[in-house]
């Protein structure tokens, strides 16, 4: 069974070898999807949604919210940032998928 929790994140970032407005620092919005994939434990749960906060906040938000991401990646595109999330995430919870989007309309998705 899949369970899925939303969050949401605004950092800044630049494209270093670019070609056009990306160029300069600007910011985002950015909303990550996770996904989880497991059975159904003796709880009635895949997984609690409470600890899934816990874990992407600890993990993933803290750490890119209100951040310049180029001092982090050193190509900051959002698929890097997905694929970063996704690793992260992968030995803590039983992840499925990434999806993230950089704005309203444009998105990249990860999955296992």
């Amino acid at each position: 069974m899949k369970l899925g929790r939303t969050f949401y994140f605004d950092s800044a970032h630049f494209l270093p070898d670019y070609n056009g407005k990306c160029k300069r620092l600007h910011g985002h919005t950015y909303k990550l999807e996770v996904v989880i994939e497991s059975e159904v434990g003796s709880d009635g749960m895949v997984m609690d949604f409470d600890e899934v906060k816990k874990i992407v906040n600890s993990e993933i938000i803290e750490k890119l919210d209100h951040r310049n991401l180029n001092d982090i990646f050193e190509n900051p595109t959002v698929e890097n940032i997905a694929d970063w999330i996704f690793k992260e995430l992968k030995n803590k919870i039983p992840i499925f998928s990434v999806k993230l989007w950089e704005g309203k309309d444009k998105w990249v998705e990860v999955r296992k």
